[in-house]
């Protein structure tokens, strides 16, 4: 037994005064539990309280300081004043307990995903992409931008101090916004907030020194100010240890009350010179400065015995964090006094007794603690996996498997790599076998590589099933849930969450390793009339009004019972996304409709990526699950039912999956070029802004079970689609208040026509094509702008005259365009074209921006037939009984042409229904 004896519970006196009761901090860990705006949570409030008490402070995880700022879904918020009250609630909850309460405020800068923030484009320093596959290029912050983040980190230092938080904790690592400020490879900048490593300092310094102002005028003495901070980066170039020490000395002169490493281990060596083995606390200790000598450390990274603790104390720490201990065990800090193998697992059913959030339970680094409980044995034996990395490195692996753990793994090509390919498995084996699970941190810098390792781990698990399955009498391939929804994008995702919660066990199939779909590409809104919100906007409008107005759009050609229902519950539509979290508020207009009803998020981001980000978050709370990278092959039915689904991992590895009823949304056929131009020949050679899983490869399978079909040759064009990257560019700028010209700078046609006519005004003109051209208000009241001008699609000028140079339009020609149509905006009479929407306000507003465009492929109307319960038909209009489908793989909903705003109304309206009827019709079996 251990006597509390140790230097571990000895209190500390911090530089400005405050006194810490021991040297144990529960470290900052991700929860992803806050409210969709940023807002605690009272299992968040739970969560700390019970964690509080013998540990001597509470680090609770990173708010963000600005709507572009948060890094990660749930992350919680301490940008605007209402957040406060919440926040207040959770310091009181940790400070009643007796410990410490410190919160970090953070940006993620360029580490932010565009889905986060309504498929806006992330700000950075420069317009550097974080160095993997696929990252969004950030837009580069303006010098008036830099200094209003400073004042925004300000401003959530006055608001932790307002909730009663005793400090701060600066998050300047991780590779977040303020540390790329201070990185060579990040900020690039060459004005003051860039350049030298002088210059680099400054965003940090001005950082800390705002917030010690804002303690100075709303705090007492004590309120506590710490600094978190990666030692090194393996980007080149990159933050060097030498650059660390650098920083932190000027923000120890500035004054500090604490400095934290942010490392996987406290004794943890350089992850730049890999030969030098020395833990960088020891060279930290040898080479820090005199003003930072004065300055307490804290240590953090596989800390969950006394001995870790101890033994990092030993090394220099003055205290010492511990992250997964603590959610392990919420007494950690008494729990080692008593305990000296304490070990980081939990059983399967203690998540309530342990009060975790359900997002935590569900976060790789925390699920690959938990051990099952009764659950199936693997088969013993070994089992070779081949797998890729994103760079087609290959990696030959041998897993092998007791009955109910990992025993152990090998790297059969291992000469063929090289060492750093080999230390990388090394570790990561290493990881997975003291889990037992392949659920593991990846290695910083290496994600790609490690999670290759990982998912041959996850494959010869599923084969061990498999193979335990058929040994013991069953069908290895056979699993069973009440409904298949095939496709994951917002109809596909509408219908899992609905048919869930009316009670029916739910699996998604997607074929694609992403979720979402088409509908990560939506930008305009959702439509819908007699909503609340335009309700509260004092808009006045009639569903009569949308019924006509779609049915005009679609030249008459529309199901009308389907467009009845469709209009009809609209807005319960509206109202459901609202209850799950997604609040569309924010109104517009499209081409086609008479009043503002295109519902989008309440900043004017795209919808899409806020769409789908809100819909996993609701898949992910109620365990849904979702099987990326598979595809099904072949629908069952029995006695004239659906009975079961064939479905085909990337591996080609195939399962049966027994099932009542199967929903398929799996969108439309606009990436199928040969689809297109079998029903549209006069379409050959037309970009498409579909994604690439767009084949109507759902339709076939239908098709196959005897599924009719309507409407296949509607297929439409999108009048605005920039054609080298077939990036569309949303309605929503025009209904904002842009205008299209020819090359010659002149105005063609009502804008806000209907898509079809814009289109075929595009095509009529000599060269094929059109510019788009908005303004700086424009800009600003429509975010989706960002991402266009971020992705460079943009021509951009701080004048008309400018402008037309860089388009080599006659200058007066353009000038007077754009006069003229300010003038019809005045007086709202469009003289020329009779354009009576979106005529917001002149473009007037410097900068300039336009966009070549012209029309690409869009839209398949359509698609299998099916009635207002979304049941499919077949060729003789009869019920398929079973079957389903929601979105743009059914047809009927929109005739000959598609309004803008109508699409997300069609997916999340029927996606609804769709989730409703099969649950109701799998529980009747």
């Amino acid at each position: 037994m251990n006597t509390p004896s140790s230097p571990l519970y000895n209190p500390l006196t911090l530089p400005n005064g405050a006194i810490l009761k021991n040297r144990l901090v529960m470290a900052p860990m991700t929860t992803c539990c806050g409210f969709y705006d940023g807002t605690v949570t009272d299992n968040l409030i739970e969560y700390y309280r019970q964690r509080a008490g013998s540990i001597g402070t509470v680090i609770v995880e990173c708010g963000f300081v600005d709507t572009m700022g948060p890094a990660f879904p749930g992350a919680i918020g301490i940008h605007n004043d209402d957040c406060i009250e919440g926040l207040s609630l959770l310091a009181a909850a940790i400070k009643e307990q007796g410990s410490k309460a410190i919160i970090q405020i953070y940006h993620g800068g360029r580490m932010v995903e565009p889905q986060l923030i309504g498929g806006q484009t992330p700000k950075a320093p420069s317009a550097i992409a974080i160095p993997r596959p696929n990252a969004t290029v950030p837009v580069a912050m303006s010098a008036g931008e830099v200094e209003d983040m400073i004042i925004k980190f300000g401003d959530a230092a006055r608001r932790a101090i307002a909730a009663g938080f005793d400090g701060i904790e600066i998050h300047g690592a991780n590779t977040y916004l303020i540390q790329q400020f201070f990185s060579p490879h990040a900020n690039q900048r060459q004005d003051k907030w860039g350049g030298s490593r002088e210059n680099r300092t400054r965003f940090p310094l001005a950082v800390l020194e705002i917030s010690r102002q804002m303690a100075q005028e709303h705090a007492n003495k004590e309120f506590i100010i710490g600094y978190r901070f990666s030692p090194e980066e393996l980007e080149v170039p990159g933050i060097t240890f030498e650059d660390s020490l650098f920083l932190l000395d000027k923000l120890a002169q500035t004054g500090l009350d604490y400095v934290h490493f942010s490392m996987a281990a406290t004794l943890r060596p350089s992850i730049i010179d890999t030969d030098d083995e020395t833990p960088l606390i020891d060279k930290y200790i040898q080479q820090r400065s005199a003003a930072l000598a004065k300055v307490p450390v804290i240590g953090v990274g596989n800390v969950i015995n006394k001995a870790d603790a101890e033994t990092a104390m030993a090394h220099g720490y003055d205290l010492v964090a511990a992250g997964r201990a603590c959610v392990a065990y919420p007494d950690w800090a008494d729990r080692i006094q008593q305990y000296d193998d304490l070990q980081l697992s939990m059983n399967s059913d203690q998540r309530t007794e342990l009060c975790i959030p359900e997002p935590l339970w569900r976060f790789p680094l925390i699920h690959s603690m938990v051990r099952e409980i009764n659950t199936k044995k693997f088969h013993a034996g070994t089992y070779q996996q081949t797998v890729s990395d994103d760079y087609e490195n290959k990696f030959v692996i041998n897993v092998e498997l007791g009955q109910d753990f990992i025993k152990d793994m090998s790297l059969i090509n291992a000469e063929e790599l090289d060492h750093v390919s080999v230390r990388n498995f090394n570790e990561i084996k290493e990881r997975i076998l003291a889990a037992n699970s392949p659920y593991v941190d990846a290695i910083s810098g290496a994600t790609s590589q490690c999670d290759a390792f990982k998912k041959a781990v996850t494959k010869a698990i599923s084969t061990s099933y498999k193979v335990a399955s058929i040994v013991e009498g069953g069908d290895g391939d056979d699993k069973t849930c009440d409904v298949v929804v095939v496709g994951s994008g917002g109809a596909g995702l509408a219908a899992a969450i609905e048919a869930h919660d009316k009670g029916a066990s739910v699996v998604i199939i997607e074929k694609m390793p992403i979720a979402g779909g088409n509908t990560n590409k939506a930008s305009a809104g959702m439509n819908a009339a007699e909503t609340l919100f335009q309700q509260q906007a004092g808009i006045t409008d009639h569903k009569e009004w949308f019924y006509n107005e779609t049915l005009k759009g679609g030249k008459n050609k529309n199901n009308p019972e389907l467009l009845h229902y469709f209009v009809e519950h609209a807005p319960a539509a509206i109202n459901w996304l609202d209850a799950k979290g997604i609040r569309l508020n924010n109104l517009t207009t499209t081409g086609g409709m008479s009043v503002d009803r295109t519902h989008r998020p309440n900043n004017g981001a795209a919808v899409g990526g806020f769409l789908i980000s809100g819909l996993l978050k609701n898949i992910n709370e109620r365990g849904i699950e979702l099987m990326l990278d598979t595809s099904v092959t072949d629908i069952e039915l029995k006695d004239g039912r659906i009975n079961a689904v064939i479905v085909n991992d990337e591996d080609g590895n195939e399962q049966r999956i027994s099932t009542k009823a199967i929903i398929v949304a799996t969108g439309g056929f606009g990436a199928n070029a040969q689809m297109v131009t079998h029903y549209r020949p006069d379409l050959a050679n037309f970009v498409t802004t579909n994604h690439k899983g767009a084949t109507g490869s759902g339709i076939a399978l239908l098709q196959k079970i005897g599924a009719g079909t309507v409407d296949m040759n509607e297929i439409q064009i999108h009048p605005t689609v920039e054609q080298k990257t077939a990036y569309l560019i949303s309605e929503s700028i025009r209904g904002g208040g842009a205008i299209l010209v020819s090359r010659h700078g002149k105005r063609f046609v009502n804008e806000l026509d209907t898509r079809d006519k814009v289109s075929n005004s595009i095509i009529a003109l000599t060269d094929h094509y059109a510019y788009i051209l908005f303004d700086e208000q424009i800009r600003q009241e429509n975010k989706a702008a960002d991402t266009y001008i971020g992705k460079g699609l943009a021509v951009q000028a701080d004048s008309l005259v400018g402008l037309a140079e860089k388009l080599d339009i006659n200058p007066e020609t353009l000038s007077n365009t754009v006069e003229r149509y300010n003038r019809f905006v005045e007086q709202q009479h469009d003289e020329d074209f009779g354009r009576t929407t979106g005529m917001r306000h002149p473009l007037n507003q410097p900068s300039f921006y336009a966009i070549p465009i012209a029309p690409g492929i869009h839209h398949t109307m359509g698609g299998v037939t099916i009635n207002t319960n979304t049941e499919v038909l077949d060729t003789n209009a009869q019920v398929i009984k079973g079957a389903y489908a929601a979105g743009e793989v059914a047809g009927g909903v929109h005739g000959g042409n598609r309004i803008g705003g109508n699409a997300i109304a069609d997916i999340i309206i029927f996606g609804i229904q769709a989730g409703d009827q099969a649950a109701a019709y799998a529980k009747d079996l």
